[in-house]
């Protein structure tokens, strides 16, 4: 795709009928793009090494940031480089306080917003968390008595380095099912004064222990122990240092960060008995033998541990989650927070923060030809748009304007990414409601550090060094023109999918839970919920996901369903088949259904979660289903009339929703991909061809009005060509594109289609390569007859050159009497900037490599000039087979996609440079 000068092409306009939004506050136009701020820019993670920053070396490198099209940075301070410990500052010092003012005055002036990590590396924690705040785990020791006995040892916890560790529950079970609290019996010296009268009995001890997890990563400062999270008073201790820091005043940070939650083996706080009995009713140290059961099949395992697992999520919602948001507002800043990972209900954890963020991690398949992935960059699970939309759904179902994504971790090897692999899964992202881009990322590095200069170990190196770096406004103004559209307005989903988040929980194996992206296999796809999901996504319908808790605060206002005073409201509820759910929701989901909603079950829930007063809530459930008295429907789908609204069931969703009239977008069955915005100014599509062919089609759309035709990749404009009710499309593989869709659009051009294809004009004289800059050294001039990598021509230096080149030809034109003319380069590795006849025509920067350029040709003579740059693995090959140090960093240092040392030097040479062929194609 590329960044092209805006043109004004000609055709006819027709006109599609639906809802448009009415009123809400009206999106800047120029020319039909809104103005683009800082917010709707790509914003990026930055790594502040060893916290080694200064206020030169600041001011250049924002400059560029700025220059280059981002919106904002993220300070992550990690992990220093060696030899510079002298620049490193003390996380939190007042220098450090001092140099984090400076940035965000310089960032501001420059039209940058900053965000910060509520802490150094991941997760939380640091010096000010001492053992007894930290990440406490449950710890369980055994022992057994017989009648008459006496315990021999003391009940003290017995693995090395607990010095910390609380003794909390002793409990005996005798072999006639009698279950004793020997807790009172336990002397302050362990010693257990008690002894059984008869019979065998298994005696379990619970201690509140320590994981003894330190912070990852952590830069100067910031090294300690991991946080409790599920502790409230370990949260305040935690975040008091920063109140202190910061003197309980805004320091104009924008949003405080959490990255994901990776706090291994954390199972327990020093106060989870006390609120298990508090949330669930019943006494958990009675069940200590179950909870610390191997036993994977039994139900009332499965049923305890789901009510543990239940009140671990309460604890991380409500003494973490909740307390730090509102610590950051009581600062006039937003939290931004990515709940995946975490022991609890990710759609709660996403919706209790400002702005919900996801992750992609590894790289995703789309058969777009010519886009490379190699087998070496392949994860063991590929991002996954549905795991995406539990942190969009939070947003959308919460009515908050941003969803954002941790974006490009591990997409490729080190210094493999080119543009073309960022920009379908930037897009995958934006299809499954995520509006906010941040790069994994941006590495701190002082103009003295020899090239690559400072890196992440995990990051696509969006930075200065990357030798792509001139023409990465390409793509950051290409997401900086979809989020511009995709951050407007609301969100236009149709259905609310329930999430059986009971389900999920209620499984024997193990103790806490932790959802993460890279276990979706387990929790996620086997999943009822996530086949319906897929299916209802791929036939055109949009969604958002709802838990029980959002589910409890809706209401129904004119038989829609409300989640939020300021989000969208919905049409229908769709219950997947789930086995549990609480009585509660179950009333709930009746209810809304008698204020006039339309509830579609897929199948009646069968049991209640847990084990607290099982019985009666059994019955409770068991008289809410009697209460739904179906009756046979069209279709084989039952239903049932309550007050104002309807419940229909049905294994078969979709023809349920066709029976209440609840159009899909066919446009799906085209193969193309879409998502929708409500606007004051109309009804945006955002249309994305991830197959392999290319689609010119004619579109039905469930909107109705005229219809503007918006390219991202070029700013283009111009009104689509609609006729009976349909509107035609032409998306090559790999491309996008907006539609907006009103009562009434301005617009000064009818769109050019590309229709009949004529004879295309080879540019086959030979061509000057001259190259401008990149290293280690400047190849020698070339004149090539045929194009072909620059890595195969005459001079060694080109197998490790790494930079830009800059190629010149010329080509005539006979006549011109076409409508338009295409410019193809075909194979460019790995982007290119073009101009013809001393115009520019723009930056393409990803497959198909094509732009417009009609304006720009003349009869007779044309010249030609394309600046290509390469990727900076072939230079990062030659330093390593030359043994040239320049990773050398302190804690994990530097390691490649496999987390095993990095090594470059056995790597193939990348194709690099023009390869074309190139060509013109007049259209008419």
């Amino acid at each position: 795709m590329m960044q092209l000068h805006k043109f004004f092409p000609v055709l006819l306009l027709g006109t599609l009928t639906f809802g448009i939004a009415k009123a809400q506050k009206p999106v800047k136009n120029t020319g039909g793009w809104p103005v683009i701020e800082k917010q709707m820019k790509p914003w990026t993670r930055w790594w502040w090494m060893g916290n080694a920053v200064d206020k030169q070396n600041l001011d250049l490198v924002l400059k560029k940031y700025a220059d280059a099209g981002l919106g904002g940075v993220e300070i992550t301070p990690i992990y220093g480089a060696k030899g510079f410990e002298k620049q490193y500052l003390q996380f939190l010092s007042p220098e450090w306080m001092n140099i984090l003012h400076y940035t965000v005055n310089k960032a501001n002036t420059l039209g940058l917003g900053v965000d910060m990590n509520t802490g150094t590396g991941w997760p939380f924690g640091g010096p000010q968390i001492k053992p007894e705040n930290a990440a406490t785990k449950l710890i369980t020791q055994q022992y057994q008595l017989k009648g008459g006995e006496q315990l021999n040892e003391a009940i003290k916890v017995k693995e090395a380095k607990q010095d910390f560790a609380q003794l909390q529950a002793v409990t005996a079970y005798g072999e006639n099912g009698e279950v004793l609290n020997l807790l009172p019996k336990v002397g302050e010296d362990g010693k257990l004064n008690w002894s059984p009268g008869s019979g065998n009995w298994d005696i379990y001890a619970a201690f509140a222990g320590k994981t003894r997890q330190m912070v990852k990563r952590a830069a100067p400062g910031g090294e300690g122990f991991t946080l409790d999270h599920l502790d409230k008073n370990a949260v305040n201790v935690y975040l008091k240092r920063f109140s202190d820091a910061f003197a309980g005043k805004p320091q104009g940070i924008r949003s405080f960060f959490n990255d994901s939650y990776e706090v291994y083996g954390a199972t327990w706080t020093p106060t989870f008995l006390e609120e298990f009995k508090k949330n669930r009713g019943y006494d958990l140290a009675s069940y200590l033998k179950d909870l610390s059961s191997k036993d994977s099949t039994s139900e009332n395992i499965a049923r305890l541990k789901s009510d543990y697992r239940e009140t671990m999520d309460e604890l991380l919602l409500h003494n973490f989650t909740q307390n730090w948001t509102n610590w950051a507002h009581g600062l006039q800043s937003k939290t931004k927070n990515q709940s995946h990972g975490s022991p609890g209900n990710l759609l709660d954890l996403y919706g209790a923060v400002d702005i919900p963020e996801t992750e992609t991690f590894g790289s995703s398949y789309f058969p777009i030809p010519g886009l490379r992935r190699d087998a070496g960059d392949i994860r063991n699970v590929d991002p996954d748009p549905m795991m995406c939309k539990f942190a969009s759904s939070a947003a959308h179902t919460g009515g908050k304007k941003l969803a954002s994504s941790e974006t490009f971790t591990w997409l490729t090897e080190h210094f493999k990414t080119s543009f073309s692999q960022c920009k379908p899964e930037a897009e995958q992202l934006f299809l499954a409601g995520i509006n906010h881009i941040f790069y994994h990322g941006t590495t701190n590095s002082p103009s003295n550090a020899p090239w690559p200069g400072w890196l992440f170990y995990a990051s696509v190196e969006m930075n200065p060094n990357n030798s792509l770096w001139p023409q990465a406004q390409g793509l950051n103004n290409y997401i900086a023109r979809c989020q511009s559209i995709l951050q407007s307005g609301k969100p236009d989903n149709e259905l609310l999918i329930y999430w059986p988040i009971y389900d999920v929980w209620n499984k024997a194996k193990g103790l806490d839970m932790a959802l993460k992206v890279h276990d979706v296999d387990d929790w996620l796809h086997p999943t009822a919920f996530y086949q319906l999901s897929k299916a209802l996504s791929k036939s055109g319908y949009s969604f958002d996901f709802a838990s029980d808790r959002l589910l409890k605060q809706a209401t129904v206002k004119q038989a829609l369903i409300s989640t939020n005073a300021q989000a969208a409201p919905y049409q229908v509820l769709i219950v997947p088949q789930c086995e549990m759910m609480s009585p509660e929701t179950l009333d709930k989901m009746i209810q809304l259904a008698s204020n006039g909603a339309k509830v579609v079950f897929q199948a009646l829930p069968k049991d209640v979660p847990g084990l607290n007063n099982i019985d009666v809530r059994r019955a409770q459930l068991k008289a809410s289903l009697a209460k739904l008295t179906f009756i046979d429907g069209p279709n084989g789908i039952k239903q049932f009339k309550i007050g104002t609204g309807l419940i229909l069931l049905t294994d078969d969703v979709q023809q349920a929703l066709s029976t209440i009239a609840l159009k899909r977008e066919t446009l799906t069955d085209s193969g193309l991909q879409f998502i929708r915005r409500n606007t004051a100014t109309g009804k945006y599509y955002y249309l994305v061809n991830h197959t392999a062919k290319d689609i010119d089609t004619d579109l039905t759309l469930n909107t109705v009005g005229q219809v503007l035709m918006m390219d991202p990749q070029t700013t283009a404009v111009g009104l689509a060509a609609v006729k009976n009710g349909k509107v035609r499309v032409q998306l090559k593989s790999g491309e996008s594109l907006f539609l907006r869709v009103a009562h009434n659009v301005a617009a000064n051009s009818a769109w050019v289609y590309l229709n009949k294809a004529e004879k295309a004009i080879h540019l086959n004289q030979p061509w000057a390569l001259h190259f401008t800059e990149g290293g280690p050294s400047l190849p020698a001039d070339q004149t090539l007859d045929k194009l072909v990598s620059w890595t195969t021509l005459n001079d060694p230096k080109l197998q490790a050159f790494s930079g830009t080149g800059v190629y010149t030809s010329s080509f005539n034109l006979d006549s011109k009497t076409a409508k338009e003319y295409l410019l193809n380069l075909n194979q460019v590795d790995e982007s290119a900037k073009v101009w013809i006849n001393g115009q520019e025509v723009g930056i393409l920067w990803s497959i198909p490599f094509q732009a417009r350029v009609g304006k720009y040709l003349k009869i007779g003579k044309n010249t030609i000039k394309i600046e290509v740059v390469n990727l900076m693995a072939n230079r990062i090959r030659d330093m390593d087979q030359k043994k040239i140090e320049w990773r050398n960093y302190h804690e994990i240092n530097f390691v490649n996609i496999n987390y095993k040392d990095f090594d470059a030097s056995q790597w193939n040479v990348m194709p690099s440079g023009l390869i074309g062929p190139v060509m013109i194609t007049p259209f008419n």
